[in-house]
């Protein structure tokens, strides 16, 4: 069993929390680090969790195999370099990083320390999302031309207000719903050569009723656009398309693959518990029995995309990324 300490008790920590205690035989929650230990008293007692003020307490306890950072997004780069450096293992929330070069940072940290590093992409073990892998990945398709991909939360207008913050959450929606899809374009299509993107907000400042928009090009050739809304009700597409046919997720368990010829097949996969599934690949990656399934470079290339994205929205221009040596 992987004894693991949390940093935050919001919203989504406890999230994290309530998938995997008393559930999992993988990986439990011992500790967790709050700026506010009494607001959380009761909430910690009711998981058999010790309260600290501090993250630190979390790396000092020996009792604690891992970290799992549940923290703004400002603070990850710091927190997972001190994980390494503490030799815990470390589970960190999307986006782990805005940069190319603090993704980078973080991975080569963990790699030198020799433990794991995670990233929280649920949607990535969504079931509807693993099947659309399999299908491309099985060439049915055929050629993979382009990939289409909208995810808009209405709910994120509602978290706790640094997700409002410009500084703390750059490109409206990105940080929230965003990311999930542009994570998902990265595990079909790999790195993201080119990107034009624009941000439209109604109002000044940080507005959840702003949209988001890219046109992108991959290194493969794979043309894709990414879309985000904060303030409509929640909505999901991931859309492959190759020269053979399509396949579309558009739920957590909802499919729809399309053939040359006009066949069309809808789909539905059962559902599973994407968070609980996440954290037991973190701990069984730990164990050794199985690698993450989001690989570093996939990190590392969604946080160089999300960087270009910001660029552009800043600048109004296309940002051409660095390829990468092989």
């Amino acid at each position: 069993m992987i004894n693991a300490g949390i940093a935050g008790l919001g919203w989504w920590g406890r999230t994290l929390v309530n998938a995997v205690q008393s559930k999992s035989e993988a990986i439990r929650f011992v500790q967790a680090a709050v700026r506010d230990p009494a607001k959380s008293a009761e909430y910690a007692q009711s998981q058999g969790l010790s309260l600290a003020s501090d993250y630190e307490a979390l790396l000092d306890n020996p009792e604690v195999d891992a970290v799992v950072l549940a923290t703004p997004h400002s603070v990850h780069t710091e927190q997972v370099l001190a994980a390494a450096a503490a030799r815990k293992h470390v589970f960190c929330e999307k986006p782990l990083a805005m940069s190319r070069a603090e993704a980078e940072r973080m991975v080569r940290a963990c790699q030198d320390a020799g433990v794991i590093l995670a990233v929280g992409q649920n949607k990535r073990f969504w079931a509807s999302m693993v099947e659309l892998r399999k299908i491309v990945d099985s060439g049915d398709l055929g050629t993979i031309l382009h990939i289409e991909s909208h995810s808009s939360n209405q709910n994120s207008a509602n978290f706790s207000a640094w997700r409002e913050d410009p500084q703390e959450a750059p490109g409206g929606g990105m940080t929230g719903s965003g990311v999930h899809i542009l994570d998902a374009m990265v595990s079909v299509a790999g790195s993201v050569a080119t990107v034009n993107a624009s941000l439209m907000t109604q109002r000044s400042g940080a507005d959840p009723r702003d949209t988001i928009t890219a046109l992108m090009t991959f290194q493969n050739g794979i043309s894709g656009t990414l879309a985000a809304v904060r303030a409509t009700p929640l909505y999901w597409r991931v859309h492959v398309f190759g020269d053979q046919g399509s396949v579309e997720s558009l739920s957590e368990t909802q499919l729809v693959v399309r053939k040359s010829g006009g066949v069309v097949e809808h789909r539905e996969v059962p559902a599973i518990n994407s968070v609980f599934s996440e954290l037991e690949a973190f701990a069984l990656a730990i164990r050794g029995e199985a690698p993450f399934p989001i690989t570093t470079q996939d990190m590392v290339e969604t946080a160089a995309a999300f960087e270009a994205i910001l660029q552009s929205v800043r600048t109004g221009q296309t940002v051409r990324l660095k390829e990468e040596a092989p």
